[in-house]
């Protein structure tokens, strides 16, 4: 895999998704809450926004949002992330949101025997009614982008947005840019549209044009169609066996998988592995890992692994960074990443959590 150094390029990294509000009532449930703590989120974003606020790195998202105060909302909460919003589309309000509106996401932490919970609000959203046209990707890649990524949140969310992040590839391919992919698999998106059997239709489409493949435990088995492993117990000799599969099948260069156990709410095993140059390379596991917000740790997986890739440390480099920081998104609440890269890195150091000051 050939990685475009940066030379004067605009950007490291453009992402492709849609920017929700989520509304967390803290140690309550949804439906038992009298207040909501606001944080921006959504799968491709948080890549961008990790790889800017925690690694430094040069990031835009492509979305669009409605203009009227909870637009507005969203992108000054993505202002403090440092992402670059040019790109982002505005749509004109129709007083109540008949026609087009913002998504929310409405995500309990969960607490020990309670599982996490999740609750959308995003049908007729602004990101779902993008379609093919729409956006000027030649002209976006030819300001110069390291890394193009999207995911099957974004090609989930209507029946045209596969097209677009379709339309998005083939133009990062032009222009030389990595294009990267996660395949987030959520039942919820895609019941409506065709279930499992659209997600795998859709999924197997854009792979061919993906260099760099990542998921979770579930996700190459739903949104792939390859045979399911014990979710509940994830094994990485059966992820190497399914990822050799993979290759056989699509031409990626990097395939990445995160490795996670629920114990509890609270407690999950947590590593990594990825597949580059021929190899397996591996994480060091997590056990007992203390999880006060799971939300986004996928995301941040992915965000250290790609700036292991674009900073050229090599593959087992990249998986531990992607774990570590993956398990410090998963020490404070909303969706995105609030560790700083010393923490980063003495974490993949080994050094313990005692206090500084």
């Amino acid at each position: 895999m050939k990685i475009p150094p940066k030379d004067g390029r605009r950007w490291d990294l453009v992402a492709l998704g849609e920017i929700m509000l989520r509304l967390d009532p803290g140690d309550h449930r949804i439906e038992t809450a009298r207040s909501f703590e606001a944080h921006e989120g959504g799968g491709e974003y948080n890549v961008a926004r990790g790889l800017k606020r925690c690694f430094g790195m040069d990031t835009a998202i492509v979305t669009a949002l409605v203009d009227n105060p909870v637009g507005r909302l969203i992108q000054d909460l993505v202002y403090q992330g440092g992402v670059d919003q040019s790109l982002i589309l505005w749509r004109e309000f129709d007083g109540i949101g008949r026609t087009v509106r913002n998504g929310l996401n409405f995500t309990e932490r969960g607490f020990g025997v309670r599982a996490p919970l999740g609750c959308s609000d995003r049908g007729h959203s602004a990101a779902s009614q993008l379609k093919t046209g729409d956006i000027d990707w030649d002209a976006i890649f030819a300001q110069g982008t390291r890394w193009f990524h999207t995911g099957g949140i974004f090609a989930g969310l209507s029946e045209t947005t596969p097209d677009v992040a379709f339309e998005a590839m083939q133009s990062a391919r032009r222009h030389g840019a990595v294009v990267s992919y996660d395949l987030n698999y959520r039942p919820s998106l895609w019941q409506a549209i065709g279930g499992i059997a659209r997600a795998q239709e859709v999924n197997r489409r854009l792979a061919p044009m993906i260099d760099v493949m990542i998921g979770n435990e579930e996700d190459f088995s739903a949104a792939l169609g390859y045979p399911g492993g014990d979710y509940s117990n994830p094994d990485a000799s059966y992820y190497r066996a399914m990822i050799r599969d993979l290759i056989r099948e699509f031409p990626f260069s990097v395939a990445a998988t995160t490795l996670r156990k629920a114990v509890s709410s609270s407690r999950n095993h947590w590593g990594a592995i990825v597949y580059a140059d021929g190899e397996f390379f591996e994480a060091a596991e997590r056990r007992d890992l203390e999880v006060f917000d799971r939300v986004g740790g996928g995301d941040s997986f992915a965000s250290g692994l790609i700036y292991g890739l674009l900073t050229g440390r090599g593959p087992k480099w990249a998986v531990e960074c992607g774990a570590a920081h993956g398990a410090l998104a998963m020490t404070t609440p909303g969706d995105t990443s609030m560790a700083r890269l010393s923490e980063v890195l003495a974490l993949m150091e080994g050094k313990a959590a005692r206090i500084a000051r």
